[in-house]
């Protein structure tokens, strides 16, 4: 019973990492420019794909794979992503923020964006599935009834340190205090000389980093890739950042690994069909006691 309990406690902190960290994206995003990027699960995809023809062309290169072919792809692919998140921010978002647009179309835009996205590689590279070429050894390390691989632990770690990283990021450094002021108030900002459009585009790219380093450990994991894989997911960890506190890097953190505990542990007790179904009733009654999630904080609005 105990290595039953144990065993899917490490698979829900592997499920959980994945979420947390597209949620971490969605969290930034919002933190700045109370703005839903509906697209960020979308650009999880794009980096995915990013991931497997750059690891395909380097294991060309230099077969057998390993750590620096895992590195090289991961660097890569942070960069690429991160371009393409801030084309999308300047092409997609910025006009209509200068335009003063009401948030309603920005949201539509960004959900615009998305299918884009998820079309654009319907078109280009086809509907049939990719399959992620093995960048490092599978090694399996057994305790007892409780059977852990070296990637399983890497995508764990990677979730600890991301977040490490990005909570000093937002709280130690001067772009993160650039950010933070801008959520509180974007329009008194430009006063005090922070350049605005700079650290949006900052936000945008780092946000779209974390979606990249989420693609290529989901991507390593769980090695078929598809057009339309980042829907499900985005708006799954864009749930679980909402009920953690959208506006918390902890709470989308936290919340990130509350929805991967939920649901592997309704596969454990009852049929697949059901995950779905009843992680999102329990999500649901969170949100209808907490509506701000666990570290959101209500907001008042002047008029």
């Amino acid at each position: 019973m105990l290595g039953w309990l144990l065993q899917n406690v490490f698979n829900a902190l592997q499920w959980g990492s994945f979420y947390s960290i597209i949620a971490l994206g969605y969290c930034l995003v919002y933190g700045v420019l109370r703005l839903i990027n509906f697209a960020h699960g979308d650009i999880f995809m794009a980096a995915s794909y990013f991931a497997f023809f750059i690891a395909t062309a380097l294991l060309g290169l230099l077969p057998g794979g390993g750590i620096p072919v895992f590195a090289l792809t991961l660097i890569l692919t942070m960069a690429l992503t991160a371009l393409l998140g801030v084309t999308i921010e300047r092409v997609a978002y910025r006009p209509l923020r200068r335009k003063g647009v009401n948030r309603l179309y920005v949201v539509i835009t960004a959900l615009m964006v998305g299918f884009i996205l998820e079309n654009g590689n319907l078109a280009i590279i086809g509907a049939s599935t990719k399959r992620f070429p093995s960048l490092i050894t599978e090694r399996i390390w057994s305790f007892g009834p409780v059977v852990i691989t070296n990637l399983k632990a890497l995508v764990i770690a990677a979730a600890f340190v991301v977040f490490g990283i990005l909570w000093f990021i937002v709280k130690k450094t001067v772009f993160g205090m650039s950010m933070r002021a801008i959520s509180c108030d974007k329009f008194a900002i430009p006063l005090m000389g922070i350049p605005v459009n700079r650290i949006i585009t900052f936000t945008f790219a780092l946000g779209s980093g974390l979606a990249a380093v989420a693609g290529i450990l989901f991507g390593m994991s769980y090695p078929v890739l598809g057009p339309l894989m980042g829907m499900i997911l985005g708006w799954k960890a864009f749930i679980a950042a909402v009920v953690g506190g959208i506006g918390d890097i902890r709470g989308a953190f936290i919340g990130g690994f509350m929805l991967g505990f939920i649901e592997i542990f309704i596969v454990a007790f009852f049929p697949s069909s059901f995950k779905d179904l009843v992680s999102f009733v329990i999500l649901l009654g969170i949100m209808v006691l907490k509506p701000t999630g666990f570290f959101g904080v209500a907001r008042s609005t002047k008029i």
